[in-house]
């Protein structure tokens, strides 16, 4: 952002004066800075003065004061509740960010979250004292046990990046009982980015399998790199692709067959929600995305929650401590027998799992099927209405979500996803993931969720078919898109390669 674009606040510093909208950028809280500025202030509350300079030894003191804000409360709420403004959520609009499940959160959920008998709850306090906390989790494990086809679960992890380190770690410490000498995991080339790297840090190596014609796991791909090294196999069902791993039966029996465990990558749960377990399908290590399938908030780094459900044989592997129901009604902790550590502070990001438990209960059985059956509904209404204007990548019916490919139109008009995705911000909608999966060119990935309403969706194809029109005709213009967000199209490449980490170094 060069100098001349940030807006200076008028008078040396009156936030209040600076329009809540707009497409120029916001200045930052410290260009708001005017000397002698408080936003507080403690002259008349009767504390007593104390001289620093004579309770601290001299050598503590600074040469110079520390350069912080000088603002007025007023002008500090403006400040932050503009930015608030400027930020887009599920709350102000369609989200149809592929492969990430931004989806309506519930308000009645966070009611439950804001009740004092939870939420001022100490982590460290004894059982004795959280009877009702603990019951929240034993319910919470055994409900996605039941959804996963599972036998136990831990709560701890607190997000799915971290689920996916438990799962290997559960893995390696299972292996090593065995005596199994493994250093190899297996996964598609379809795969989220986080499965390599937790492969990485869980000490194995990676090992690629290839995606046949259909979007699928190809299974002589598998086949000719299946060997006694081989750990597991990192899977989500349906794939990356919104298609559904039709094999994964026989994906299961190649890899126990060398004593492999077979994980599953939970980002994509929102699709089979009462249809199939990954239980059924042969897995060993679920992780959940609570904060995408059970609709509780998640972004900016968190909250988030990454439960693990292991099958019989990991049981005494899971993390601890763990909540159990003890014989006699009681609830208390347990550290399992075999259990490979804590992998969280306390027991996990508790509000959302209790947020989590709420939505599931809310919505029971039968509500949590008809989740998966108008989230897969969405998806493939989107797939066919867009079909004449971009294509999907493969021609099956998806899942939860689908994945265009705009390669044709790029080549025939210029007119690439990237472009396509920013001018979406002026029509109103939060742009879809894309040039991902990698394996598709110019994709484009969209996951409507099943909260959107035919309308909002009919709403969201008009605006495709007209940016691409629009671009037919004037392929400049569509380059320069978006124009009327608070940041314009940036140079992302030029992002990388010069980054200006902090405002002050703004024009150096």
């Amino acid at each position: 952002m060069s100098e001349t674009n940030i807006r200076k606040a008028p008078g040396g510093g009156n936030a209040a004066s600076i329009p809540l909208m707009g497409n120029k950028a916001e200045p930052t809280i410290f260009e708001f800075t005017k000397t002698h500025r408080k936003s507080s202030n403690l002259l008349n509350q009767g504390i007593e003065k104390i001289d620093i300079r004579s309770a601290v030894a001299d050598k503590y003191l600074r040469d110079e004061p520390v350069n912080l804000v000088e603002v007025s409360e007023r002008d500090m709420v403006a400040h932050f509740t503009r930015l608030s403004h400027r930020q887009y959520s599920v709350d102000l609009g369609a989200y149809p960010l592929g492969s990430c499940t931004m989806k309506y959160n519930p308000k009645f959920c966070d009611e439950l979250a804001s009740l004092g008998c939870f939420k001022n709850m100490h982590p460290g306090a004894p059982a004795s004292a959280v009877q009702g906390w603990l019951k929240v989790m034993v319910d919470l494990e055994q409900i996605l046990c039941e959804i996963t086809g599972m036998s136990q679960a831990t709560l701890q992890p607190a997000a799915g990046a971290q689920g996916e380190l438990t799962g290997l770690l559960l893995m390696k410490a299972w292996h090593k009982d065995q005596d199994h000498r493994k250093s190899t995991i297996i996964i598609p080339d379809s795969a989220h980015g986080t499965n390599p790297a937790s492969v990485t840090l869980g000490g194995y190596k990676v090992k690629t399998v290839g995606t046949n014609e259909l979007g699928s796991v190809d299974l002589e791909s598998l086949k000719s790199i299946l060997n006694e090294d081989v750990a597991g196999i990192m899977l989500t069902n349906p794939n990356t692709l919104g298609l559904f791993e039709e094999d994964i039966v026989e994906v299961a029996q190649l890899i126990h067959s060398v004593n492999g465990l077979l994980y599953y990558d939970g980002a994509n749960l929102n699709a089979i929600l009462g249809k199939v377990r990954p239980g059924d399908m042969g897995f060993d290590i679920v992780h959940l995305n609570l904060h995408k399938t059970f609709a509780t908030p998640h972004g900016g780094g968190g909250p988030g929650a990454g439960p693990v459900a292991v099958s019989e044989r990991l049981i005494d592997y899971l993390p601890g401590p763990k909540p159990v129901l003890l014989d006699d009604g009681y609830y208390d902790f347990k550290i399992p027998s075999n259990s490979i550590g804590r992998i969280h502070s306390w027991h996990g990001n508790s509000l959302v799992l209790l947020r989590a438990l709420g939505y599931i209960l809310f919505h029971g059985p039968k509500g949590l099927e008809n989740i998966s059956e108008m989230a897969v509904l969405n998806a493939n209404w989107l797939k066919k209405r867009l079909e004449s204007t971009i294509p999907a990548a493969y021609d099956r019916p998806v899942m939860h979500e689908v994945v265009l490919s705009a390669q044709k139109l790029s080549k025939e008009s210029g007119i690439k996803a990237l472009d396509i995705a920013k001018a979406l911000l002026d029509k109103g909608f939060h742009a879809p993931t894309v040039y991902f999966p990698l394996l598709v060119h110019e994709a484009l990935m969209f996951e409507p969720t099943e909260t959107e309403s035919l309308d909002t969706l009919e709403e969201l194809a008009e605006s495709i078919d007209m940016i691409v029109e629009d671009g037919k005709k004037d392929l400049e213009a569509i380059k320069q898109l978006p124009k009327n967000t608070p940041v314009r199209r940036v140079d992302e490449a030029l992002a990388a390669r010069k980054l200006i980490a902090t405002f002050d170094s703004i024009g150096d």
